[in-house]
Formats: structure tokens, sequence, C-alpha cells
């Protein structure tokens, strides 16, 4: 039986590793996806409860986020951002300090341009103001967005003075840059100081989204690091169609799990979008799944190398129109592996077509060819069961829109 490395939050906390800000992908929870602008203060205290009721923290996840529509549509008389009194009576800092109370981090939201996604007061040429309110307000991470951004503004420049003026607000502030990949954002948010940016449109919680998504980032993976991550938007898992990202046809089971793997493969922050206080037990579990968890929070924060990426052939319909028997589905098929500490490595197979297909891995297209005489000892990621040592093959069935992954280390099969 060969035991696998899976580092536990509180040990990561006691030794130190978050003492810098985004030294690993961020996790946490975020309004956005289920609430949009149904928020309060009491709904935040409640996320915050359950959290720590429910084994979130100690799987990692710490930041709670407000998103959008937490202010007034206009400033107060010295310029201020002004919280909704109908919705946070007691203000921000009173839902900072019990967020803080409960050994969480507060995050708030806020927008480059002249307004935010949904109309209220931005930050744009308020931003040193801005982060000495947040500042103030016991605040830990921000978002910040990119709607209504003036034609005439440089992008890269608005960003940059956001930095500057959280790193001058006296406080400690994630910097989560929002610009949707704009001008290539993957080139340059890291020299400009985010410690984690959007390089994405929206998510929506229905399974062409979260793929396209994926495939969209899978040429940028590499310039993810520690300091600054690629963040390829909240998490929909668990939400069902039920919340303000619902469109399409919801998802399965199987397409959340391939969402949250893909997004632990990526070494993606973690936020999650669904109502935790409703969660259904079978997405509970996935979420807090510390072997998958462990995969995302590995301290190395390797890209996931791409060993395979195929086609598959189905009998064509149309014979009378058609050219050949059989017609090609191109990218359907995807085999990843990701190096770990400790020696380990993930092996990941992703099928996108919507029926079973049987997947090959070569164990030499990763390296490792039968004269090595090295194989992989192997544990299913979901499950924890040991699958034993595979050596220069393996073949593995795996259902339409599902996926298998394992977490693996290198024996030598001769001694």
């Amino acid at each position: 039986m060969y035991h696998f490395y899976i580092p536990p939050y509180n040990i990561r906390k006691r030794k130190g590793m978050n003492k810098m800000i985004a030294q690993l992908p961020p996790m946490g929870w975020n309004s956005w996806n289920t609430f949009g602008k149904d928020i309060s203060e009491e709904l935040l205290f409640q996320i915050a409860d359950t959290i720590i009721e429910e084994g979130y923290l100690d799987a990692g996840y710490e930041y709670v986020i407000v998103d959008d529509c937490w202010a007034l549509k206009e400033r107060d008389e010295a310029g201020n951002l002004v919280p909704d009194p109908e919705k946070f009576p007691h203000g921000m800092k009173a839902v900072a300090d019990y967020v803080h109370s409960k050994g969480l981090k507060f995050g708030i939201y806020s927008c480059a341009g002249i307004l935010t996604c949904a109309g209220y007061p931005s930050s744009y040429d308020h931003e040193y103001q801005d982060a000495r309110q947040f500042a103030q307000w016991g605040v830990d991470y921000l978002k910040y967005d990119f709607c209504n951004f003036p034609d005439n503004a440089d992008c890269k420049n608005r960003y940059l003075t956001m930095s500057m003026a959280l790193k001058a607000s006296g406080r400690d502030i994630l910097f989560a840059a929002c610009n949707w990949g704009t001008e290539d954002s993957w080139n340059w948010m890291r020299s400009i100081g985010a410690h984690t940016y959007r390089s994405t449109g929206d998510i929506f919680d229905n399974y062409q989204s979260f793929i396209r998504i994926f495939q969209s980032q899978m040429q940028h993976f590499s310039q993810s690091a520690p300091f600054c991550f690629n963040d390829i938007d909240m998490l929909t898992v668990g939400m069902y169609n039920k919340g303000n990202v619902a469109i399409g046809k919801t998802c399965t089971d199987s397409e959340y799990r391939m969402q949250f793997s893909l997004w632990c493969l990526a070494g993606s922050p973690l936020f999650i979008g669904a109502d935790i206080r409703v969660l259904n037990p079978a997405m509970k579990k996935l979420l807090l799944n510390k072997r998958l968890i462990a995969i995302n929070q590995d301290p190395e924060c390797r890209p996931p190398y791409l060993v395979s990426q195929r086609s598959v052939k189905i009998p064509e319909e149309d014979r009378e129109n058609a050219v050949e028997p059989l017609r090609c589905i191109k990218d359907q098929l995807y085999i990843f592996i990701k190096i770990l500490s400790h020696n380990e490595f993930v092996l990941a197979y992703y099928n996108l077509f919507e029926q079973e297909q049987e997947m090959l891995f070569t164990f030499a297209d990763a390296g490792i060819p039968y004269s090595s005489g090295y194989g992989f000892a192997m544990e299913d990621v979901f499950t924890g069961e040991s699958i034993g040592v595979v050596r220069d093959y393996q073949r593995v069935q795996v259902p339409g829109h599902d996926c298998r992954l394992y977490k693996c280390r290198l024996v030598n099969c001769h001694g």
C-alpha cells in the first residue's frame, strides 16, 4: 500500500505558508453566481458560519467575498463609497469583523471602469481613496472588475494604479484583477502586482461554458504561478441552474465533477459560487475532497502537461451525402499529467464526448518508456481506492461528459 501526501490546510497555516499573499491559489466563497444583487450582511454571516461548521475552512476555503451591488448608487459628500444601509445596516467594517472573528478573511468588489457591471460607483479615479477605505474596513481581498471602461483609458495603467493604491493602503489586500483577458493579461498582470487575474469572460451554469473557458486557457497555464494565478472564474459546482448565472441546460453531477477537477488541475483559484447552506451531500463531498484540493494547493504549483488530445469518430448518419463512413468530432478526449511535489503525479482523463469512450495512456508519452523499468502506483482521486501498480500503458473506460483522475507515484517494477 502506497501512502500519498495530502497537506491539510491547518498544517500549511502552522508552517507559515500563508504569510505571503497568494503563495498558493486562494480559496473561498463568492456571492455573485447564486445571489447577484440579493445580498445582505445576514447572508454573509450565515455563509461564514457555514464555512466553519461544515468543514470548508479545514479544507482551505478561507475567503468570504461580497461581489457587486453592495453600495449605494452615489458616493457621499466626501467622495466615499457608502454601503447600502438596507443590505448592510451595520456597515462593512462590522461584516469584516464578524468574518475575521471566525478565522476567515473578507473580500469586496469594485471596478476599473466608470461604473461597476451592475451600474454602481466604481473606483475609477478614486483608487487611493477607495483602497484606504477598504483597509479601514478590514478588507483582505479586492475583486477588481472591468465593466464600463473608457475607450481612451489605458487598461494596464488603471490596474497598476489600483495595485499601487492597495500597497499604499497600509494593509495586505489580495488584488484579484478581473479584466477578462483583455490585452493578453497573462503577459503583464504579474508585473503590475496582481495576485490573481481573470483571463476569460463570465462563467455560466452549463457544461459548454466551463469547457469553453478551460480550453481557451490551456496554452496559458504555464504563466500561472505562485503570487499571480490565472483565475478561470468562480465555480458553478452544485448550483443546478439556481441563481444568478443560470442559463442553458443544467450540469449533471459528472459534469460538475469535471469542472471542479479541471479547476484543481489548472491551479486556478477555487471560489465556490453555490449556496453552501443548502448544498446537496454529493456536491459538498466533491468540494471538500482533500485529494483534489491537494492537487490545486500543491506547493510546486506546476501546470498540467497535455499528453494526448484526440478526436472521436462516429458513424455518419447522412450516408447519401457522406464522403466517408465515419465522421470526425475534434478535440473530445484529453489526457493530462501534472507533476506534484514529493515525487507524485496526477494522471487525468477527460471525455468531452456524450458517449463512453475507451481512453489509452501510453507511459512513454509521459517520459516513462517500458525500458525504464518504472511504472505507477495509482490511487483513484475521487474515491481513494488503490488501483495497484500499472506499467507501460493503461486503458480506461470513461463515461460521456466525465473524467477519471489518479494520484500516482513512480515505482521500480524490477526491484
